[in-house]
């Protein structure tokens, strides 16, 4: 039976903006997994950070934790070696990620924390009305640059894979099916997955048309998703042609088994008065 993942609270997302394709291809993505025998939809847990992304929280039916700017990594981290049985979910945006909380990407790549984080990527502060972020395009006209920023942006691809991230990929709203399908992915990999989501904001930076036509399917290329320097070399296609989907993946030892060891999880080693206190307030 698909859990009922709706919320009675008020959408204040700007019509048109790419975060309803997200919430969609959440809900449906998590709604399979469910029905497919793969998880409860009490063993999921997300976490936000905080923009317009973050809003994702309140429209999410599900156990959560409201984290703030940049510290959706290491609070992620923290809930998946607390309890190693659950699924965690994290929402970023470019900002959230790349700007404050990008020392935290790098090092939960590095450290192949078993959980799932997805960038809502519109390269722009939209929250705050239109400044620039680590992955605006360099001449980007914005209010904290309005002659046009001088920065070249960073590429988030090469920036997940150079930390080794084990699972690395790329979706767009507007492939809302090719999306849900990417992020079961995610959540099934045994380790850190990053899927950068290419997120129009139709107020600030309106992206919408340009993706809609360069915007192409790895898969439909033949791309070898184990193949590192194809990976590298398909992440620096920005321009013309925007390549989607999952650009490399690799299995390797995951933080969770490697920081407990033979210690005990705090749930396990939860005593029985613990236990009690948690069961009388839920």
């Amino acid at each position: 039976m698909s859990p009922d993942l709706d919320t009675p609270v008020e959408n204040t997302w700007c019509a048109g903006c790419g975060n309803f394709g997200i919430l969609q291809a959440v809900k449906m993505s998590l709604n399979e997994l469910v029905e497919e025998g793969e998880s409860d939809i009490d063993d999921f847990v997300m976490s936000s950070g905080i923009g317009c992304h973050a809003k994702i929280f309140d429209y999410l039916n599900m156990n959560g934790f409201y984290s703030i700017h940049g510290r959706v990594p290491p609070t992620i981290t923290g809930i998946k070696v607390g309890n190693p049985e659950l699924n965690v979910i994290g929402f970023s945006g470019d900002g959230d990620a790349y700007a404050e909380g990008v020392s935290h990407m790098i090092h939960a790549a590095k450290r192949n924390i078993d959980a799932t984080m997805i960038v809502h990527d519109n390269r722009v502060f939209a929250l705050t009305t239109g400044q620039f972020t680590p992955t605006s395009p360099k001449g980007f006209a914005g209010k904290s640059t309005p002659q046009g920023s001088v920065e070249d942006p960073i590429n988030p691809l090469h920036l997940m894979l150079a930390s080794e991230a084990s699972f690395v990929a790329r979706g767009f709203p507007g492939e809302l099916t090719h999306l849900k399908d990417l992020l079961k992915k995610g959540i099934n990999h045994p380790g850190f997955a990053v899927i950068d989501v290419l997120q129009p904001c139709v107020t600030f930076y309106n992206l919408w048309s340009y993706l809609k036509e360069s915007v192409y399917k790895l898969s439909e290329e033949g791309h070898d998703e184990n193949d590192f320097q194809a990976a590298w070399g398909k992440a620096e296609e920005n321009e013309d042609r925007v390549p989607i989907g999952l650009f490399y993946k690799e299995e390797r030892e995951i933080f969770n088994d490697q920081i407990l060891e033979d210690e005990a999880s705090a749930k396990e080693s939860a005593s029985p008065d613990i236990e009690k206190v948690v069961q009388d307030y839920t």
